[in-house]
């Protein structure tokens, strides 16, 4: 998993572009970020801010990137944006459709620039559709990819906002993993360049496979809010309070687990209960297993079912979480002396790389030294950053 040697221009702000040409850095891959002589990257300035005035959010999805300053509504600055296309692989943009049109950055114009270049377009609902050029956000992709409906535990609840932006870190994933799909593709000589199309909104639906086929097919069992074995419809899949106001999660949906977690809590008389479609018993067991999860603490229950393969979890806040022995033992958490803390790259392997560069990139901070590499030279750049066509700004202290 060796990304070196491809080079990234990415487009994009906020959290779902940054997040895929995260992964891309991560896997080795050199990420510019092009961004305008204006405010940037809107996330620089998000709050929560980290202790040296940079938004959180920023800082966990830009690291050991290089940041580029451009005026792409300016004659000079589309040059030169186009000098840096030429040597790239990869363009990712975010912005609305015909956005890129308007700017002159659009893929069939790039292409002019380098043929075999791989142009990915990161959006809420793709280039095309009755909602391609609506505004919208996160919470507006869940809801209509049919998510936040399964978020409540009756049809006549308010659904839930996710705790985190599903939609746009699916939307960045889907992205990352579609790249390195064409860059594939382009280095097996079945294709050259390629434009994608990525949709948040799309890639959440297909994240529905596990109801799918009732809601393609119109099948009136179609999935209901706490209704089937995976919404919270079975007592056996379902979450719990602890006798210490926390709360739990139990998945024994095979026989065997829930025969295991019987057999640890001396209750054997629930074993048989299990698959049960009489909603009298089912009621009755959710009784059952509500009172029982409250004689013990989250602590209690997870020292006595450590062992237990039960399908067993406790419900962890995120402060919580960084702080799991397991996520530890993985190394999800890093926490660099001389770096902001931060979450890793999901995946272990035998050649997946160890990130080196763990600074976070000021605006514009690399344009003088990316210019310099196509051709501009020192007097040039001069001459570009007193019009105000590019920008560079000083790296951060501690960098």
């Amino acid at each position: 998993m060796q990304l070196d040697g491809v080079r990234v221009l990415d487009l994009s702000r906020l959290l779902p572009g940054p997040y895929a040409t995260q992964l891309l850095a991560d896997a080795g891959a050199e990420v510019i970020k092009v961004e305008d002589t204006g405010v940037g990257d809107y996330a620089r300035a998000m709050e929560p801010l980290t202790d040296r005035d940079i938004g959180a959010i920023f800082e966990m999805v830009n690291r050991g990137k290089h940041s580029v300053a451009i005026d792409l509504k300016s004659e000079d600055g589309r040059a030169a944006f186009y000098r840096l296309v030429e040597e790239a692989d990869v363009v990712l943009e975010g912005f609305r459709p015909g956005v890129v049109d308007r700017l002159g950055i659009d893929c069939e114009t790039l292409t002019e620039y380098n043929d075999e270049l791989v142009y990915c377009s990161l959006t809420g609902y793709g280039q095309d559709g009755p909602w391609a050029d609506r505004a919208g956000h996160d919470i507006n992709y869940v809801s209509l990819a049919g998510l936040m409906d399964l978020t409540r535990d009756a049809a006549g609840e308010k659904p839930q906002v996710p705790g985190y932006q599903i939609g746009d870190i699916a939307g960045g994933l889907f992205a990352a993993f579609a790249i390195v799909g064409a860059l594939l593709s382009r280095e097996l000589g079945n294709t050259g360049g390629e434009y994608i199309d990525v949709a948040m909104a799309d890639v959440v639906a297909s994240f529905s496979q596990s109801v799918a086929y009732q809601s393609v097919t119109g099948d009136p069992a179609e999935p209901r809010p706490g209704e089937t074995p995976l919404t919270g419809g079975v007592p056996w899949y379902d979450s719990y309070e602890t006798a210490d106001g926390k709360w739990i999660t139990f998945g024994a949906l095979e026989p065997k687990f829930w025969r295991a977690f019987c057999e640890a809590v001396d209750r054997d008389d629930l074993v048989d209960k299990h698959g049960s479609q009489d909603p009298a018993v089912l009621e009755a067991l959710e009784d059952e297993l509500e009172a029982l999860f409250r004689e013990r603490t989250r602590a209690e229950w997870e020292t006595m079912l450590d062992d237990v393969d039960a399908a067993f979890a406790g419900v962890y806040t995120p402060a919580e979480m960084v702080d799991h022995p397991q996520f530890q033992a993985r190394g999800l958490v890093v926490r660099p002396d001389d770096a902001p803390p931060r979450l890793g790259f999901p995946a272990r392997g035998s050649d997946v790389p160890e990130a080196a560069d763990e600074t976070v990139p000021a605006h514009g901070e690399h344009t003088r030294e990316y210019l310099a590499t196509v051709g501009y030279d020192d007097d040039a750049i001069d001459a570009l950053l007193e019009a105000g066509t590019v920008r560079r700004d000083e790296p951060y202290r501690g960098q």
